[in-house]
């Protein structure tokens, strides 16, 4: 059985340069997944998909305090470093850049990466800058960890899309794969921030996903009502039905640009969707989505 000591830990961004310097050198491609850590099955499945994509397998673990409001919870963001290390170990890891935020965040640092258009509403609506937090800080990590490709998980959607057009505007040149929402068995998407909950929350927090399964089912049907208005309404019933929950918001998207849709207009033949939604079990704030991509 692998174990943390079999991943070989970097702290320094300049010998993390150093070491993909050399591993380019050598020929080797990287694959790189960014994470806060406390590494769960979806991180898992990202290292997984790396390990096939790249010779080089690079995970970084930094709780990132750059993309925290001042009244989030940052302090109290789970971390385990020796499971995490030990989890990427099984998964095939081969290096983890594990930086203290000094060294990511030196004195003076005044530099901010904005995503004007991405990141309105959503999640951008409900923690202003967060998103400048979330690419400043990848960025960062793009320009140490040099990677070919760059793993993300669709479960922080609005993120991943951040991200690409960050990406695409500053000719950044990695690949960014989206890898698809892992849930656990009970139909909850898997986060970190799931350590949070106590059982009876975890029971209630189920609710997102049963609202977002039902939309996606009567969008499935083919013959049914594919108006946003009516795809959202599907869903927000099922969320009524859980007075624990508290809902931030519930919406359908276009699925590439996160562009608002006519809630009275079905959608296009062939258009792909997202219906995204955020709400606080408790003190805990979940995130959920399912893609609503046409039958071929």
């Amino acid at each position: 059985m692998s174990s943390a000591q079999d991943v070989e830990r970097i702290a320094d961004p300049g010998a993390m340069q150093r070491r993909v310097a050399q591993a380019r050198l050598a020929g080797q491609r990287i694959a790189f997944v960014p994470t806060m850590g406390y590494l769960h099955d979806g991180h898992i499945s990202l290292l997984r998909e790396g390990r096939r994509r790249g010779e080089l397998l690079v995970l970084s673990i930094f709780v990132n305090p750059m993309q925290f409001g001042p009244r989030e919870d940052l302090s109290r963001y789970p971390r385990d470093l020796e499971g995490d290390l030990a989890k990427a170990a099984e998964a095939g890891c081969d290096v983890a850049f594990i930086p203290e935020p000094a060294r990511i965040y030196p004195p003076g640092f005044q530099t901010r990466v904005e995503v004007t258009q991405v990141e309105q509403g959503l999640c951008g609506a409900s923690r202003p800058g967060h998103f400048v937090g979330v690419a400043t800080v990848v960025l960062k990590l793009l320009n140490i960890v040099q990677p070919h490709v760059m793993l993300l998980g669709e479960k922080d959607y609005q993120q991943l899309q951040v991200i690409r057009r960050m990406v695409r505007d500053l000719d950044v040149p990695v690949e960014v794969h989206g890898c698809a929402l892992i849930r656990d068995s009970d139909g909850v998407a898997l986060s970190s921030r799931n350590a949070y909950l106590s059982p009876a929350e975890r029971v209630q927090a189920r609710v997102l996903s049963r609202a977002l399964f039902a939309a996606r089912d009567a969008f499935g049907q083919g013959q049914g009502d594919t108006r946003p208005a009516a795809l959202v309404g599907t869903a927000r019933k099922i969320l009524d039905s859980e007075p624990a929950l508290r809902l931030d918001y519930l919406e359908l998207r276009d699925a590439d640009t996160l562009g608002e849709l006519p809630p009275e207009a079905p959608l296009e033949p062939g258009q792909s969707a997202v219906l995204l939604v955020a709400g606080y079990i408790g003190t805990t704030r979940l995130l959920d989505n399912v893609i609503l991509r046409p039958s071929r």
